[in-house]
């Protein structure tokens, strides 16, 4: 198969041929039909992750059918339209018994602990755990992001989050998962304040539901000190979805009394610890609360307001690219601007192939 393959940390990757994936006993070969282009890829290309192993193909959100079943697969067959979690469980470890998949013990992730979506096909785990259904009318490349982003979004502002009709809902970071935890909270009912640098991230934002925007490159005054202004005192929930200490920061400051704080963006270490305010924390009796993607188990609602059109991942994917063209947009990924999804069909003819 051809996949995005890097040798070194940091050092532009590659599209090579290498051999296909083979099923474990309880997992499945998927036919990547579409993958999402995320920042966690660049964080992983870049060296951050430790479970990471040379040479190494990334790419975590995925959506595809399955090629080949294990043989103790039990509920899948061939030619099912699937997404996955990012997160793949065992299924057998204590979190997994309190329904809580999403911080297994002993989880896989398809791009990091082995070799991922950046590429024709790939190899899940434990499928009976960790596939999730699409239906025939929902493209693939709306579905990717159903394994990351989007329900990593939904997960952080509904269940973590607890977001209300008529709260205030700041968003630090208008990427593709800032966009989507714009959309949901939007759609849950809540007022949004979008933060970003990039204007046209921004206009996303608008798009999808934000009542305010703020461009954090120009604010006069804190980041928290503009959205305390457009929220009255505060937001009562406030999500980080880039991952910096500053965003983490301005985030946590940005909360109104009882305010509940929640970081998907990822933190890695290279980039410093966040220097919170605890005393803002006790004072306000604030909450800090982390989101680790979604359970298969747990999508039902958040597909039944794909199917009935109140939530439009659709709408995020703004650019579609083959396995050529990934090399030069992961290495772009931190400084580009255009906003939105950038999703990989792997099966799209190589450039030039003339077919």
């Amino acid at each position: 198969m051809r996949a995005v393959v890097f040798d070194d940390f940091g050092r532009r990757p590659e599209v090579r041929t290498v051999d296909d994936p083979t099923p474990s006993p309880r997992g499945v070969v998927i036919r990547v039909e579409a993958t999402g282009l995320c920042r966690s890829d660049w964080h992983g290309w870049m060296g951050h992750d430790p479970d990471i192993r040379l040479p190494h193909v990334p790419g975590h959100e995925l959506a595809g059918t399955i090629e080949e079943i294990g043989p103790d697969v039990l509920n899948w067959r061939p030619g099912r339209r699937v997404t996955v979690p990012f997160v793949c469980a065992c299924g057998r470890c204590a979190a997994c018994a309190d329904g809580a998949q999403q911080v297994c013990e002993r989880q896989t992730q398809p791009g990091f602990t082995h070799w991922g979506s950046f590429a024709e096909y790939v190899a899940v785990e434990n499928a009976d755990v960790n596939l999730v259904g699409i239906r025939n009318e929902l493209p693939f490349t709306t579905a990717a992001s159903l394994g990351c982003r989007f329900a990593t979004a939904f997960r952080a502002v509904v269940t973590q989050g607890r977001v209300a009709p008529g709260e205030w809902v700041a968003v630090h970071g208008c990427g593709g998962v800032g966009l989507s935890a714009v959309m949901i909270a939007a759609a849950c009912g809540a007022r949004v304040v979008a933060v970003d640098i990039s204007a046209r991230a921004l206009a996303l934002a608008s798009r999808f539901g934000a009542a305010v925007c703020v461009d954090a490159s120009s604010t006069l005054g804190s980041v928290a000190e503009a959205v305390a202004d457009a929220t009255g005192g505060g937001a009562h929930v406030s999500v980080d979805a880039l991952g910096s200490p500053r965003t983490c920061a301005a985030s946590v400051g940005s909360l109104r009394r009882h305010g509940r704080h929640v970081q998907i963006g990822l933190l890695p270490p290279a980039a410093g610890n966040p220097m919170l305010p605890m005393d803002r924390v006790i004072a306000l009796e604030l909450q800090l609360l982390g989101s680790h993607g979604m359970a298969a188990h747990a999508y039902g609602p958040m597909m039944e307001m794909v199917d009935a059109g109140t939530l439009r991942p659709d709408l995020l994917v703004t650019d579609v690219i083959g396995l050529d063209a990934v090399p030069e947009a992961l290495s772009a990924l931190p400084s580009a601007a255009k906003g939105g999804v950038t999703v990989i069909e792997p099966h799209r003819a190589p450039t030039g192939s003339g077919s």
